[in-house]
């Protein structure tokens, strides 16, 4: 596998690599912890549902990728949730739901095939951040030299700048996008619109990490005099791409389907709906339904409601009680919290502290 490093073979490795996203996703949540062992234990893959036999067999024969996708899955989770934190829709996840966000991304499922994601702004930057994910961790995983299959980049260098020059081991982000293009599109192919905006998405995401790769630089000398730098390309923080989605997400383009007669067929494209606005690059996020308000349980749209959720009564912002509860007002109670408190620094070298209890005041939704 170790030919796998070389930029060529990364394109036929890439070729066997069909993994869909529902799939990819189970494997983050539903196998959890396993991942830890997977390399000790081969009968796994065949325990996995839903793999077609190409999945199956690139599974066994590349096993020791895995984590890193579950890993990349995980982040996108995370961060989506830190995003949304204070929204009517907080990233929710269902256990043991394959559809990881809730059923909030089957919206309209009666009208599109099995295992698509709703059209909404919502589902645009799940798709974007999970896409985003796999290829951060996968470039991480590489980059640290846990997989045979892929290593630094050695393609980008370029000549060394005034007072610093090429070491360490620059990411190599084209290859983790690559990866994680093949998993986040892999069943995408069909000629609606529901796939070409997901692939769309999907591609800003993974964008997004080319565009922010940046410099990282280490200083040498003595005492740290930084007489010479070594760089190396490295991604951007992962908390960076989600602020930067996050805004993509609140100024996403809203689209209209259009259906035009191809050789293969009638096939499905997207046109901004209002000519007038900016047209959407291929660094934006777009949709083309809109999405229910969260404000009360729905099964169907899958609204979880944000009854009981925590709210902040100063706050005029969509995290504030008026927004977030909907208008239905609020409860509020006190809450005790034992915290640290009085801490001195004792030479040397240690910090004692002694135990407060505090009181807060605690608003939630009714």
């Amino acid at each position: 596998m170790n030919n796998c490093v070389d930029g060529k073979n990364n394109h036929f490795f890439l070729h066997t690599l069909f993994i869909s996203t529902y799939i990819f996703c189970y494997l983050s949540l539903a196998l959890g912890q396993q991942y830890s062992s997977l390399g000790s234990q081969p009968f796994l893959c065949s325990t996995i549902p839903g793999l077609v036999p190409k999945q199956l067999r690139f599974c066994r024969n590349y096993i020791e990728i895995m984590p890193s996708v579950a890993e990349g899955v995980k982040l996108g989770i995370q961060e989506c949730q830190h995003q949304f934190r204070g929204r009517r829709w907080n990233c929710t996840t269902i256990e043991d739901n394959l559809a990881i966000f809730g059923p909030v991304l089957d919206k309209g499922k009666r009208r599109a095939y099995r295992g698509s994601t709703a059209p909404t702004r919502e589902s645009a930057f799940v798709h974007a951040i999970a896409s985003a994910g796999v290829a951060f961790a996968v470039t991480r995983s590489c980059a640290e030299g846990t997989s045979t299959m892929c290593g630094c980049d050695s393609h980008h260098k370029g000549p060394p700048g005034e007072g610093w020059k090429w070491g360490g081991c620059s990411e190599d982000a084209e290859f983790g996008v690559l990866v994680s293009r093949e998993f986040a599109d892999a069943r995408e192919n069909r000629p609606d619109a529901r796939s070409a905006m997901n692939r769309h998405n999907n591609e800003a995401g993974r964008t997004t990490i080319l565009d922010h790769m940046h410099l990282r630089c280490k200083c040498h000398g003595l005492s740290g005099s930084c007489e010479v730098k070594t760089c190396w390309w490295a991604q951007p923080d992962f908390r960076m791409l989600g602020d930067y989605l996050k805004d993509k997400y609140d100024s996403a383009s809203e689209m209209v389907v259009e259906k035009h007669r191809e050789s293969r067929g009638w096939v499905e494209t997207l046109r901004a709906k209002y000519a007038f606005f900016k047209h959407p690059t291929e660094r934006d996020l777009v949709y083309y339904e809109g999405s229910p308000n969260f404000c009360d349980p729905n099964p169907e749209t899958g609204s979880f409601g944000t009854r009981d959720r925590t709210c902040n009564v100063s706050s005029h912002g969509i995290e504030g009680c008026d927004l977030l509860c909907c208008g239905r007002g609020h409860n509020t109670r006190t809450e005790k919290r034992k915290e640290k408190c009085h801490c001195i620094f004792h030479w040397c070298c240690y910090v004692s502290c002694q135990e407060c209890v505090r009181v807060y005041d605690v608003h939630t939704c009714k």
